[in-house]
């Protein structure tokens, strides 16, 4: 059951992506209406967000769990967008930093006594 808690949390991640960083494709936009548009698409990431760590939480993970999960996935939404949509190149060191999260995942789910 764990899978609904990342799926859930990979749409609450594009949302949260897009309100973020979107409006810095539009810079000429004035601040008050970029934090407005933020907010409005941030509500639906909290729509998202706030089930899936109920869901997980009732599944058996625990907070560090839900949460390095969460950075993980915003990770790798941000990186797909960052790439795609925003033209950022990506860099070896990236992958390396993201090898290092793997990492977290793992110790965080190990069952080490």
């Amino acid at each position: 059951m764990f899978y609904r808690t990342v799926l859930l949390l990979v749409c609450s991640n594009v949302f949260m992506t897009l309100a973020w960083y979107h409006h810095l494709k539009n810079e000429n936009w004035p601040l008050w209406k970029a934090i407005i548009l933020s907010w409005l698409i941030a509500f639906f990431e909290y729509s998202l967000a706030v089930p899936a760590n109920r869901l997980g939480q009732q599944t058996g993970a625990n907070l560090f769990q839900l949460k390095i999960t969460q950075e993980v996935i915003t990770l790798g939404v941000f990186t797909i967008y960052a790439v795609a949509f925003a033209n950022n190149a990506f860099h070896w060191k990236y992958l390396v930093s993201f090898a290092l999260l793997l990492g977290a995942v793992y110790f965080v789910f190990a069952d080490i006594k």
